[in-house]
């Protein structure tokens, strides 16, 4: 049976392709990988079209996340910090130092923590995010979302919004009392 098996043709391709299998998923664990856009939260980003039953797929880039170098108005996958079996899709609103509005009503601003972000879906109405359960730990984030590969009429990179400017002072310290001053300071 060994013999036979040496004398196959298709013997030494697969073991050439059995070799190769590690690198390939070091790649794909490790660097880049595709992922499909479920929900409504980040409309009109990912899934623009909510009448449409066709999901975004995106194109993650894990090596880019690996340094925790983060920037406002970039796309990110998370492990969601109330379930810790899902993977989110958000965009940073606020970074380390950053102070933050939240949107709902009667909520105090919140000071990003060191090692924390603020992160936030693009339709407020239907996102859960940070407005519900407050910074999270950027060792939370899994990839920077940097393409849309599906459908192919949307083809082409992830734009990186503004973060909302009225709702976020960049590394400033509250040093009064008075809310309506602290956001007079742009």
């Amino acid at each position: 049976m060994y013999s036979r098996m040496r004398s196959s043709p298709y013997t030494s391709t697969v073991l050439k392709t059995l070799a190769w299998m590690p690198v390939a998923i070091f790649f794909v664990d490790r660097g880049f990988s595709c992922a499909t856009v479920d929900g409504r939260s980040m409309q009109p980003t990912f899934n623009p079209d909510a009448n449409t039953k066709q999901s975004d797929v995106v194109l993650l880039n894990k090596w880019a996340a690996t340094d925790h170098v983060f920037k406002r108005g970039e796309v990110v996958t998370l492990t969601s910090p109330t379930h810790p079996d899902h993977k989110i899709i958000k965009r940073i609103i606020a970074l380390p130092g950053d102070t933050v509005k939240p949107l709902r009503s009667g909520q105090k601003p919140v000071r990003v923590p060191k090692g924390h972000c603020w992160v936030e879906g693009d339709e407020a109405f239907h996102s859960k995010d940070s407005n519900s359960f407050g910074t999270v730990p950027i060792g939370l984030i899994n990839a920077k979302v940097t393409r849309i590969l599906w459908p192919p009429s949307r083809f082409g990179p992830v734009d990186k919004k503004q973060w909302p400017v009225d709702r976020v002072q960049m590394g400033f310290i509250r040093t009064g009392s008075n809310e309506e001053d602290f956001w007079k300071v742009n």
